[in-house]
Order: structure tokens, then sequence, then C-alpha cells
């Protein structure tokens, strides 16, 4: 995965120094829960701002990675929809999250940049609280490069499709299923989201994996495909 990264970052480096001054360049990162879209926009969101102030040393960092997170629906919504078991059950599906509200987000960073723009704020997830919070991550004039991650960015239904029209690039991070399912079963328990392994590979099994089932089958032309390969550091986390 290393030299896909790192030629990932040289793409994304020429094409910032294309980009006018005025905008940002904005790449969304997608893939299936378990696929590692996180550490892949941690990594190159990381390395665009070494090379940026190794260049300009006294400069900020000019990369954020955003992600989705902070658009999942709060528990109360799903309380008060129509199944609220199934939909607290199934959450983490595309029609738990406020994509509309991700929508005017990717709209408001796409506004021109100039002196007078201040920073835009994301909501963040309290792991804790299991909830939204609300402006909890600044997005200063300053952040050129912007890799959005979550794992809709790229599929064919609305609006989450529109939002991806808004993007300069879509990148993809393709893994097998069965990789993914140890990944989130090792997760969940680590989290606290599941008791056990048994527990936590029953959610990956009937929601995670039928949410990647639908990320994949509906997915739209991607600029990258990423490999996940399997990696032993997974075995410690």
């Amino acid at each position: 995965m290393e030299e896909q990264v790192e030629r990932l970052v040289e793409k994304t480096w020429a094409k910032f120094l294309s980009t006018p001054s005025d905008a940002r360049l904005m790449i969304a990162i997608s893939g299936i829960p378990g696929s590692g879209k996180t550490e892949l926009a941690s990594m190159v969101t990381s390395r665009i701002n070494k090379r940026y102030i190794l260049e300009n040393p006294c400069a900020v960092p000019i990369a954020t990675s955003l992600p989705m997170d902070g658009y999942h629906l709060t528990r109360a919504q799903l309380a008060a929809m129509s199944d609220p078991e199934y939909a607290a059950a199934r959450r983490g599906a595309a029609f738990t999250f406020d994509g509309h509200k991700f929508l005017q987000l990717v709209k408001d960073l796409r506004e021109p940049l100039t002196t007078r723009v201040n920073s835009i704020f994301a909501p963040s997830f309290d792991h804790a609280v299991k909830d939204p919070v609300d402006d909890d991550i600044p997005i200063p004039a300053t952040s050129r490069v912007i890799f959005f991650e979550g794992n809709y960015l790229s599929l064919n239904k609305e609006p989450w499709n529109e939002a991806a029209r808004l993007m300069d690039e879509l990148w993809f991070v393709d893994v097998d299923f069965e990789v993914a399912r140890k990944r989130l079963v090792r997760r969940h328990v680590k989290a606290g989201i599941a008791r056990d392994e048994a527990e936590a590979d029953k959610r990956a099994k009937e929601n995670d994996l039928v949410n990647g089932r639908e990320i994949v089958d509906n997915r739209l032309v991607v600029q990258e495909v990423v490999e996940s390969i399997y990696d032993p550091a997974w075995e410690r986390l």
C-alpha cells in the first residue's frame, strides 16, 4: 500500500499546485466499513502537510482530513423514525446519515476563498455519548486541500452523488469482504460497540457488510481505486 500512498501524494501535490489560489482541492475517499479509508485519509493528509511546511517553514498546514461520522443522525432522530428498533440496529446505513447536511458543507467549501472568508465548522462524532457534536471541527480558510472520508462518498444515490459531483476526485478503497469482517469484529469489541467477538461478528454481517454491498453495487465511477490488503498490524489493534 505504501507505493500507492506515495503515488497519490504526488498526484495530489501536483493538483494542488495547479489549483487556483481562491479555491480548495477536494478529494472524497470512500469504501466499505473496515476498508481502511480513515487510515488512508490520515496518511495522505499528514504527508501533504509535511511537504508543504518543508517548502514553507513558517506556514500553517494546508490539508485537512474530514470524516463524515458527524453526519450520523442522532439517537433521538432514529428513535423518532417509524421503526426505531430497526433504525437503531441499522445505524451506519445510508438512511441513518443526514446526507443533505453533508451536501451543504461541501457546497460551502466550494465557495471562492477571499480575505473575508472565516472558518467553516463541521460536526464530529462523540463515541462516548454516541451522538454527533455540531460545529466541532474547524476548517479555516488556510485549509486548501480537503480529504473527505466516509462510506457513502461515491454512492450513486441522492444526495451523495450530488456531493460527489462537487469533488475534484473520488477515491475508493477496495478490500476483500472477509478481511473487512475480521477488522470490524476487532474494532467493535475494542470500541465497546459489541460485548464480545460473537456479537461483533453478528453486527458486522447483519449491518456493516450489508451496507458494504450497497456501497460496492452502487458505486460511481472513481478516479482512483486503492487496494487495501491484509496487514498483520490489524491483529494487534
